[in-house]
């Protein structure tokens, strides 16, 4: 792999390119933290899609991508004078530095677990930093990704369960509770207790180590692959989905998984 001296070049030459981006190209002149933030959101979604399909080549692309925006902000922070590439980096490497004690201290950290529920403490204690152990959530988070965040936050304070065996007590309790509403047909709580479900079951995910996004995304793909099998046979049998039964796709669509099972033997 490359030297740290040839990395630094590419990044030298990377702000360079910036700065006569921002300067003379009329689209780059135009933006900014506003108009950024949306592609920047998108550019990190791309990386996630290319992450989930293990692209290599893409993710390094992808990541080109999201480097761009950062020196893009940074290029704009610095024709303000707020802040520039030098700060952004300088007040990475402090926090690293001061959240990971075990390495750069004489603090003990020998697990995950400790150095999670360290770096948690060290967030509330910094200087400007958040006011409460939930504040650093955004609130704009996905809610699925956001809930294991925040069971993550509180877990690192000690609130959690102390078996998680005990989280299936939990689940039954609301799936109990929806069906109550689902009796009583009461739409607003229905989706109430629906929501208390589906975040006791990340909770579960949690506590299995088991990233209930990922896991979600899986059956996702593989609901896709075998529906657009399903539907690829019945346009060869030249007949119309709309037309044909529950059971007759159901033999079509276990003709799926059987195809699915082979390939994965096969790889």
């Amino acid at each position: 792999m490359h030297t740290i001296s040839e990395k630094l070049e590419q990044f030298h030459r990377l702000l360079e390119i910036m700065t006569e981006l921002r300067a003379k190209c009329p689209w780059d002149k135009e933006q900014t933290f506003d108009s950024l933030r949306t592609l920047t959101i998108e550019e990190t979604y791309e990386l996630a899609d290319a992450i989930i399909k293990n692209d290599k080549n893409e993710i390094r692309k992808e990541l080109g991508d999201i480097l761009l925006h950062i020196v893009f902000y940074a290029e704009m922070g610095k024709e303000t004078e707020d802040f520039d590439i030098y700060d952004v980096c300088k007040g990475l490497c402090e926090k690293l530095i001061y959240r990971h004690p075990h390495i750069f201290a004489d603090v003990e950290a020998p697990t995950t677990e400790a150095v999670l529920q360290n770096w948690e403490t060290l967030k509330l204690k910094e200087k400007g930093g958040n006011k409460s152990v939930l504040s650093g959530v955004p609130m704009s988070l996905p809610a699925m990704i956001k809930a294991h965040r925040i069971q993550d936050k509180v877990r690192s304070v000690g609130f959690d369960w102390e078996f998680r065996e005990q989280v299936w007590d939990k689940v039954q309790e609301e799936i109990n509770e929806f069906k109550v509403e689902i009796n009583a047909m009461d739409k607003d709580k229905m989706e109430a207790e629906f929501g208390d479900l589906i975040f006791s079951l990340i909770n579960a995910a949690r506590l299995y180590d088991i990233n209930p996004e990922n896991a979600l995304e899986r059956t996702n793909r593989k609901f896709i692959s075998r529906f657009n099998y399903l539907e690829s046979k019945t346009i060869s049998l030249g007949v119309d989905l709309k037309e044909m039964s529950l059971e007759d796709m159901d033999v079509i669509w276990d003709e799926a998984k059987k195809v699915e099972i082979n390939l994965n033997k096969v790889e």
